[in-house]
């Protein structure tokens, strides 16, 4: 039994796959920190290629281990956004109740369908998000202005509770529907629908991760190799989140946008099974 246990630690930590995590996580954690979308679109394709033959590859493992990263990488960066102001507090404060039942509600029923069609549905959503957002940039909208949002219960209600559940289904932090969904429905400025994102992602990913976690056995994972995965991450991801979150106010908005939409868009293809 010890000897099993050994192999299956070892499996989990070679050499290689310590360098290779460590350099996904500041990647997804930058990008993440920067737009406001977590890092799990990133890291959660990133393991299903590293560890595909291992015999303990699961999506709903990678999951687990994006949404326990989510939390270490959205709060240092939702710091960050606060003492640059881009957190609105009525914003903040209509999505997060919202965001966190759905989240429940997400986690739960993701563990009741396959991961195969979810992630095509998803990949659907992205080439949406993706296509509007290159048309904002090409057509050179001008950014909302702070005092001309829309920030009531019902559209902010909106933005939480598709943050919260498809979070919840597909292991992401949210921020890749909310970000839009805020900018358009809310309509506040980029950087500020990036902030809310960030801040409520910070306390619903606490949530959302510890469900997920308890429930792995359901799929043959184990809770500790999602917290191994966790760990292989964070310490990279938790910097790049950081140093991110300081880019969003010194990049121009559009230049954000353009970095969105590639990340989105190459998600959305691995989530497809283009590549």
């Amino acid at each position: 039994m010890a000897n099993a246990r050994s192999d299956t630690v070892r499996s989990v930590l070679e050499p290689l796959d310590i360098i290779v995590m460590l350099v996904v996580g500041i990647v997804a954690g930058s990008l993440g920190g920067m737009l406001g979308i977590g890092g799990s679109v990133i890291m959660i394709p990133a393991m299903a290629i590293i560890f595909m033959d291992r015999s303990w590859h699961s999506q709903h493992l990678y999951q687990a281990a994006a949404m326990i990263v989510n939390l270490v990488v959205a709060v240092p960066a939702a710091v960050k956004h606060h003492r640059m102001g881009n957190i609105r507090g009525d914003l903040f404060r209509l999505m997060l109740p919202v965001t966190l039942v759905a989240m429940v509600c997400g986690v739960l029923v993701s563990n009741a369908f396959s991961t195969p069609q979810l992630k095509r549905l998803f990949a659907l959503f992205l080439a949406y998000v993706v296509v509007d957002t290159l048309l904002s940039v090409a057509r050179r909208r001008p950014d909302h202005p702070p005092d001309r949002a829309v920030v009531t219960p019902v559209r902010a209600g909106t933005v939480g509770s598709a943050m919260g559940f498809l979070g919840g289904l597909l292991g992401i932090g949210g921020g890749a529907i909310a970000v839009p969904l805020a900018y358009k429905l809310c309509r506040v400025p980029f950087r500020q629908a990036i902030g809310a994102s960030v801040a409520v992602m910070g306390i619903t990913s606490a949530v959302g991760a510890t469900i997920k976690v308890a429930t792995l056995p359901q799929h043959d994972a184990q809770p500790g190799h999602a917290i191994v995965l966790a760990l292989l991450l964070a310490p990279t991801a938790v910097l790049g989140g950081y140093l991110g979150a300081g880019l969003t106010g010194k990049l121009p908005i559009n230049w954000i946008k353009l970095v969105f939409a590639v990340v989105l868009g190459l998600s959305g293809l691995r989530m497809a099974g283009v590549f």
